[in-house]
């Protein structure tokens, strides 16, 4: 017995800590319809091979001066790295808690040098005492107060850890992925804003001429001092206009280089933006809205209810008895060279049972507690699934109404650029008054800055519904 005590704390471990008394998980129903929307705003949802999830975000973003910012980004960019931080910190977390299932052994030595005197009969110094002086060694193995999980408390305890480290997992996933989308999105804007930046200063430039050509006018008798001030409101706002994109320019750059962590060389930056959105790739959003459970965020929020889940189970163990083991064994000498040698064999066990009889209801409120903990992770659950659906259907409606608008907007600005070109014909030949000729320019001046924007939004609208399907991670394992 005294051989195999430490042998039997660990096998009955073993056998006893493999139940718990948490709830069976059940995934909660996605409170979702099966389906994505459909309607006028949307297009026919056709089946795909491939998710978004599917798609590696080198094949999804085209262009290569792009590709290169994003892995600046994914390499320099604070808070994936403090995510990052976040996982290691949590599963480090884990690991301490799942350390309770585990015997903890200590080595002990140690050694104890006594002298008392004996003050009783005998010879000995002047007054009759005599001194002794006593030596004991002693070295051991053995564990203290190892808790032995009749109940499943300390398993339920360290499934909780697991899955509040998993959730941080998947929290890391998500920053990664919307990092990939507000980097190209950014980049994107920084486009869309040099676009604006050269609309303006063409108009600039257009006006001047135009203001110019009045001004001559009015010398010659032609046109009146009206006319020239009519021409130089699209000038000076056409400069309003300029000066105003480029401070949007700076702060572009500025906010893409606080994602990348790092200054961008100009040979990364873009020029304007293209005229379709071919730096990206087309983004298959199948016919199911079950893609949605895979989404890190969603993934997230259950693993923070299954940890909800255990720690019901580590609250029904408290009201049970709760076991712990100390035991050791060792040699024992009066001389420290002798110890390993020829010492003496010792042994100790020391079962300790601890039965909960009056808690001050502290039991029962900790067990109401995680019961509600786990109602509202079930509720979180439940809406990040109704966000991401919300999400993907928003961006669902602009796909399959963008093209409309951008064919309509195209229009608009064709029929624009002849309207001025015929009126300022009819200007200068005298047949029609210059309002006609300036409405028709700053008509076309703000359908052309319209087009930008409309660009931008589908652009945008492709990164969107990348992100929100899921996409990004492919291939990153």
């Amino acid at each position: 017995m005294r051989k195999h005590a430490l042998t039997l704390a660990a096998a009955i471990s073993l056998v006893l800590t493999g139940c718990t008394m948490a709830p069976r998980y059940e995934r909660p129903a996605a409170p979702v319809p099966d389906a994505w929307p459909s309607g006028a705003a949307y297009d026919p949802a056709q089946a795909s091979e491939k998710t978004a999830a599917d798609l590696p975000w080198r094949e999804f973003i085209r262009d290569q001066k792009l590709q290169k910012v994003i892995e600046q980004a994914l390499a320099n960019n604070r808070d994936l790295r403090s995510a990052l931080a976040n996982i290691q910190s949590a599963r480090a977390q884990y690991r301490i808690q799942r350390s309770d299932l585990f015997p903890k052994l200590d080595g002990e030595l140690s050694g104890t040098r006594q002298k008392s005197l004996n003050t009783f009969g005998g010879l000995g110094g002047a007054d009759g005492s005599r001194a002794f002086e006593n030596e004991f060694y002693s070295a051991s193995v053995g564990l203290s107060a190892f808790e032995i999980d009749l109940f499943g408390r300390v398993r339920s305890l360290s499934n909780a850890a697991l899955q509040s480290y998993l959730a941080t997992a998947e929290a890391g996933r998500a920053t990664q992925i919307s990092l990939i989308a507000e980097t190209a999105s950014a980049y994107l804007t920084l486009a869309a804003d040099n676009s604006r930046y050269e609309l303006a200063r063409r108009t600039v430039e257009s006006a001047q001429r135009t203001m110019e050509v009045t001004q001559k006018r009015l010398e010659a008798g032609v046109s009146s001092r009206l006319d020239v001030r009519q021409a130089e409101t699209v000038y000076q706002q056409a400069r309003v206009d300029l000066a105003s994109t480029t401070a949007l320019i700076a702060q572009d750059r500025n906010a893409l280089e606080l994602l990348t962590g790092a200054r961008i060389p100009d040979e990364l930056l873009p020029a304007e933006l293209p005229e379709n959105h071919d730096w990206l790739a087309d983004v298959p959003a199948g016919l199911s809205s079950s893609v949605l459970l895979a989404r890190p965020d969603v993934l997230q929020a259950e693993h923070q209810l299954q940890s909800a889940n255990a720690n019901i189970g580590a609250a029904r163990a408290a009201f049970f008895p709760r076991l712990s083991l100390t035991a050791s064994t060792g040699l024992a000498s009066p001389e420290l060279s002798d110890l390993f040698d020829d010492g003496t064999s010792i042994w100790s066990v020391a079962p300790n049972l601890v039965l909960p009889i009056f808690q001050g209801g502290a039991n029962v409120a900790n067990l109401s507690y995680a019961k509600a903990q786990r109602d509202l992770y079930v509720s979180q659950y439940e809406l990040a699934i109704q966000t991401a659906f919300k999400e993907v259907a928003d961006a669902l409606a602009i796909r399959g109404t963008i093209q409309d608008q951008l064919s309509a907007q195209r229009a608009l600005v064709d029929a624009a650029a002849d309207s001025y070109q015929l009126a300022e014909a009819r200007y200068t030949k005298g047949v029609d008054t210059f309002l006609n000729a300036l409405d028709a320019q700053r008509t076309l001046y703000n359908a052309e800055k319209s087009l930008v924007s409309a660009r931008l939004t589908a652009s945008d609208n492709v990164v969107t519904l990348y992100r929100v399907l899921g996409g990004g991670l492919a291939g990153e394992e």
